[in-house]
């Protein structure tokens, strides 16, 4: 299997590289990023894209890959409500469209968040623009799509562009862990799960944090 990896040099996205290129089944990994990762390996490809709305000249590059695993994304802490919302929603539709356009065949893995809100009504941008993004994708209609909502996500690498937010929770992670499991996940597990979904499929089209653990703790078929 060949896969495209985008917010590659993000938390979530690196780890998903990392155990990619550890499974045996999937022979490619295209990391879809504005600056390399930190990462190198034989199986491991980088394209830097600077557009995330404009995937033109890309079309090759989608037919020729069996899913996308999206995580790209940012913390609402970090950004305008109008930026939050262009990340999280006006690029994740732009590159799923085009994706799908490309290859109707293409599975597509989307990082939601636990909270998201497919109602649209919720007064918290991060609920409410993550739904937004949920309901639009689903009505692209691709082949596979799964929905991932995982609570807060526990590194086991440190990475320099983590949001000032969760450098400050690093501490606090081992006993959220302990008292509320069904608030955090570590790192590596959701990108075995996520990478699960784009290898094997699943009967659930939307994760929650506890079914991400079970799935990322079990070995790849």
């Amino acid at each position: 299997m060949k896969i495209i990896v985008t917010g590659a040099t993000g938390t979530a996205g690196a780890e998903v590289i990392r155990q990619a290129l550890l499974c045996d089944a999937i022979e490619q990994v295209t990391g879809l990023s504005r600056k390399p990762p930190d990462i190198q390996h034989p199986k491991l490809k980088v394209i830097i894209h600077s557009d995330f709305n404009n995937y033109q000249g890309l079309e090759e590059l989608f037919s020729m890959h069996d899913a996308c695993i999206w995580c790209l994304g940012i913390s609402q802490t970090q950004v305008s409500k109008e930026q939050y919302e262009l990340i999280t929603y006006s690029y994740t539709l732009a590159g799923a469209k085009a994706m799908i356009v490309a290859n109707p065949a293409m599975s597509f893995v989307f990082l939601s968040g636990q909270g998201a809100d497919t109602t649209e009504k919720s007064r918290t941008i991060f609920a409410r623009v993550k739904g937004k993004t949920e309901n639009a994708l689903a009505r692209l209609r691709f082949r596979r799509l799964y929905i991932v909502r995982p609570g807060g996500i526990w590194p086991v690498h440190l990475n320099p562009n983590m949001a000032p937010v969760n450098k400050r929770m690093l501490p606090f992670f081992p006993l959220l862990n302990l008292l509320f499991p069904f608030t955090v996940i570590k790192a590596d597990i959701l990108a075995r799960a996520m990478l699960r979904l784009a290898l094997e499929g699943n009967e659930a089209k939307i994760l929650s944090n506890n079914q991400l653990k079970k799935l990322g703790k079990k070995p790849f078929v």
